[in-house]
Parts: C-alpha cells; structure tokens; sequence
C-alpha cells in the first residue's frame, strides 16, 4: 500500500549559516557602530544580545531575512521573551524540529475532514499517510501545501 510521512526538519548547516551571515551584516551596520551587539548560536537556538529592545527586534528582522535567503523557513522559528539583566537585553530564538501532538492532531482532523480515501497515524513525531492510490497520496499532500499550519512540512519515505 501506498504511504509517505509527513515531517518537520531543518537543515541545521543552513540555520548556522544564516546566523554567520546575519552576524557578519550586524558588524558592517552603521547604526550598530559602538553598540555591543551579538548573535550565538547554540544547540539549535540562537541567542541574541544588544543594549537596547528596539535592537533586538533589528537583530531579529536580519535574523529572519538571512534565514530566508537562505531557504530555512521562518515558521520554524519560536521567538521568546527578552530577558533584561543590567545593560544588556538577551533574547532566544529557537528552532522547531518534529511534529508535536496538537498539530499531528490537526493534521489528522484535517485529513479526515477533507474526506480523502487516506489514513493518517501518529507516530512519534510525524505522520504517517497510507492509501490505496498513489493520486489520493499526492491530493493529501497539495491540501496540505495550501493549508495555512505553523511549521513548514516535508514528505518523505513516499513508498509505492
């Protein structure tokens, strides 16, 4: 039986190197001459630093164009709250990998909604497409591209 699985996954290469090239933009920035200001990355987040709250949010607007030019999807991005100790304004970006249960729950409901002659497991973290027809397989998939969801999504292992 036909099946495919439905995943979330990033190339960590890509994020690394868009935090690199955000970095490298950050030191050759005219407004940011004499302000300490920094991006780190570490274990699949980065950690943003600067003086002030308005600089974090143009830290994190560069952040999100160099991820964009380099094909990471921005939807994968979790921004938390800016913590502030002394001068410093600290911020964490984190990077979302798998599927958790609330959304392989829609994903699921969605499936079923739409009525396709398919059926959707959870496993783990992603999800499982078996149906009979390789053309069913492939109309799960396009309703899903034109869903609206928060995480970017790939399909893989599509058996035959």
């Amino acid at each position: 039986m036909p099946s495919f699985d439905i995943v979330s996954e990033l190339n960590n290469v890509d994020v690394k190197h868009a935090v690199e090239n955000a970095s490298r933009e950050l030191s050759t920035r005219f407004d940011f001459r004499g302000v300490e200001a920094s991006f780190e990355y570490k274990n699949e987040s980065v950690v943003m630093s600067a003086e002030g709250d308005f600089q974090l949010q143009q830290l994190q607007d560069m952040l999100r164009t160099s991820c964009s030019k380099r094909n990471v999807d921005t939807r994968a991005m979790k921004v938390n709250p800016f913590d502030h100790t002394g001068k410093t304004y600290k911020q964490v970006i984190e990077f979302k990998q798998g599927i958790d249960q609330e959304l392989a729950k829609r994903i699921v409901k969605l499936i079923k909604e739409k009525k396709l002659k398919v059926q959707a497991s959870i496993q783990g973290d992603q999800v499982r497409v078996t149906g009979k027809k390789r053309d069913d397989l492939q109309s799960a998939m396009a309703m899903l591209k034109a869903e609206d969801l928060p995480l970017p999504l790939q399909f893989t292992n599509f058996r035959d």
